[in-house]
């Protein structure tokens, strides 16, 4: 695709692509299992920040805006296009919410919209979970990547590993601290939410409070799990998604 979009399972008869915003400190490796799993009838598209694996060196991203930007600038727009839905996880649900509401703004939006491990944006911030990134050292920054249990403690205890994995790791918390929710009106397309029941960070009344950004339909799964409970789940989560998908055929060559 480009330099922020990446596809790992290419379909290219399929009636519709789905567009995944990795977590923060994520990469396009992070849905490849996810990718495989819902490929066929769906075209998975990853999106790939800067300054990681293949964009290493690459400056940061700034802030969400630039994110969004970004990757509508590399979307295919033309009239035959297959039609697009959204996935993106903890920040990576941040992301997806607000690419899908540059699309309905711009008349093209999504067909659906899937938000797994975030709050809701418009509740007030849970402050006193953590602290802002940009005020905490090395060592409270792996605590908190600790407490969510997503990354392997052998990475978080090699001080070189962590060399690599933080910068980031950093930028992209940075990214969720800055940013700022704008009320507006709510989504034309159905929006369905994920979240685990033990995750530290989203409680599930947290993550229903998304429905209040849509008219299209919303739906709830709480499952098993902490933050990062879409790794034990994974069959269960790709069923939802193809399941919660238009059936709108393959595409046909003019």
């Amino acid at each position: 695709m480009g330099d922020w979009i990446r596809c790992c399972h290419p379909a290219p008869d399929a009636g519709l692509r789905l567009l995944c915003f990795p977590h923060a400190g994520g990469s396009v490796s992070a849905y490849h299992a996810l990718s495989a799993a819902v490929s066929g009838g769906v075209e998975p598209l990853i999106v790939q920040y800067p300054g990681r694996h293949d964009r290493f060196g690459e400056p940061f991203a700034a802030g969400a805006d630039e994110i969004v930007d970004a990757v509508l600038d590399e979307l295919p727009r033309g009239p035959g296009d297959a039609p697009l839905a959204l996935f993106g996880h903890s920040m990576g649900a941040l992301l997806a919410f607000e690419t899908a509401r540059r699309l309905e703004r711009a008349g093209r939006p999504p067909v659906a919209l899937f938000l797994s491990g975030r709050a809701a944006p418009s509740l007030p911030r849970r402050t006193a979970a953590k602290r802002p990134v940009r005020d905490m050292d090395d060592a409270e920054l792996v605590e908190e990547m600790r407490k969510l249990s997503g990354t392997a403690e052998e990475l978080l205890s090699s001080p070189e590993m962590l060399s690599i994995f933080l910068p980031p790791m950093r930028a992209d918390y940075q990214i969720v601290d800055d940013y700022v929710y704008r009320a507006g009106p709510p989504l034309s397309c159905p929006v369905t939410v994920l979240t685990g029941d033990d995750d530290p960070r989203v409680t599930p009344d947290e993550a229903r409070a998304w429905q209040s950004e849509t008219r299209g339909g919303f739906s709830c799964h709480v499952l098993a799990g902490g933050h990062f409970f879409l790794d034990a789940h994974l069959p269960y989560v790709a069923g939802v998604i193809t399941s919660s998908l238009p059936d709108l055929g393959a595409r046909t060559a003019p």
